[in-house]
C-alpha cells in the first residue's frame, strides 16, 4: 500500500539526487528509481519503479520530465524508462509532481485521470532559480571571456527574473551594465536601478558590448541582429531550448555564442534540489 508520507523520486540528474537526500533529512521515507550509479549520502532507498508505485503516495519526476518525449530524463539509470500507458498506470492514485509536464501528458491519455502538478510553473520556483542561473552565467563568462568582467560592457537582454538578478550581480562586480526590454515601464525601472536601458528592438543598432547575456525565450539574435553587432561580443544564451540565438548564423558570422540552459542543475545541484523540495512541499501544504 502506498503511504502519503513516503516520497518517490523517479529519474533526473544531480538535482534529484540532492532532492532525495533533502527529503530524507526532513524525515520522509524516500524511494528512488533510476539512480543505479549514485551512492546516496543518507537513507535514500533505491527501488524499482513498481516498488516506488506500491509504496509511495507522492512521486516527484525530473525537470524536464523528458528530453525526447518518449523516455524519462534519467542521467544515472542503467535502463531507460519508457513513458507510455504502463508508466501512467503505475502513477494512478498518486500525486505526481514534475517539471515541464506538457510532453509527458502526450504519452498517454491515462494522465487525464491522475492528479499532477508542474512545479516548474510556480513563481516561487522561478524566482529562487534565478540566483543559481545568474551565478552559472557569470561562471561561464569568467571562464570563456578573455578579460575581466569588471569594467566590461555587458548587455542583459530581458528584464525578467533572471535578468534582474544577473544585472545586479554584474553591476556588483564592476561591469558596465545595459539591460534591454520592450515595455516602457521596464525601461523606466532599468534606468532607476542604475543600468543603461536599451529597447530590445534596437539591439545591434545602438551600443557596443563585450558580453551579452540573453534571457528572452524567443529568437532575438537573428542573422540580421548578429551581423549588426559591433565588436563581435561573446553571447551567453540562458533561454530555454532552442534558445534566443540563431547559432548557425552566429558560427558563420564569427560571433561566439554559448547555449547554457538548465544552469541550476549543472552549477548548483544541491541548491536546485532544495528549491524543488521546498516548492513541492509548499504545493502539498497549499
Amino acid at each position: 500500500m502506498s503511504d502519503s508520507k513516503t516520497m518517490g523520486v523517479v529519474g533526473g540528474d544531480g538535482r534529484q539526487v540532492a532532492l532525495a537526500e533533502c527529503l530524507v533529512s526532513d524525515g520522509f521515507a524516500v524511494y528512488a528509481c533510476g539512480f543505479d550509479s549514485v551512492r546516496f549520502a543518507n537513507g535514500v532507498k533505491k527501488a524499482a519503479l513498481e516498488e516506488v508505485a506500491e509504496r509511495c503516495g507522492t512521486v516527484i519526476l525530473p525537470l524536464p520530465v523528458t528530453d525526447d518525449g518518449k523516455t524519462l530524463k534519467m542521467d544515472y539509470g542503467n535502463e531507460k524508462i519508457t513513458l507510455d500507458d504502463r508508466f501512467a498506470t503505475l502513477m494512478c492514485g498518486k500525486r505526481v509532481f514534475g517539471g515541464m509536464m506538457e510532453r509527458l501528458y502526450r504519452t498517454s491519455k491515462i494522465w487525464r485521470e491522475i492528479e499532477t502538478d508542474d512545479y516548474y510553473t510556480q513563481e516561487e520556483f522561478a524566482v529562487r532559480n534565478a540566483v543559481p542561473t545568474a551565478e552559472g552565467a557569470l561562471d561561464i563568462a569568467m571562464r570563456e571571456y578573455p578579460a575581466t568582467i569588471s569594467g566590461s560592457r555587458c548587455l542583459v537582454a530581458g528584464f525578467g527574473r533572471v535578468g534582474k538578478v544577473l544585472a545586479r550581480m554584474l553591476q556588483g562586480i564592476g561591469a558596465k551594465v545595459s539591460v534591454s526590454a520592450r515595455r516602457a515601464d521596464d525601461l523606466a525601472w532599468i534606468a532607476a536601478c542604475g543600468y543603461t536601458p536599451v529597447l530590445t528592438a534596437q539591439i545591434g543598432k545602438e551600443g557596443t558590448f563585450d558580453l551579452i547575456f540573453n534571457t528572452i525565450p524567443a529568437l532575438i539574435f537573428t542573422r540580421r541582429v548578429l551581423s549588426a553587432l559591433a565588436g563581435r561580443p561573446l553571447i551567453v544564451d540562458l533561454a530555454s531550448k532552442p534558445g534566443g540565438v540563431d547559432f548557425a548564423a552566429a558560427e558563420k558570422i564569427g560571433v561566439r555564442a554559448i547555449l547554457a540552459p538548465s544552469l541550476p542543475g549543472r552549477v548548483a545541484p544541491r541548491t536546485a534540489g532544495e528549491i524543488i523540495r521546498d516548492t513541492v512541499c509548499h504545493m502539498i501544504g497549499e
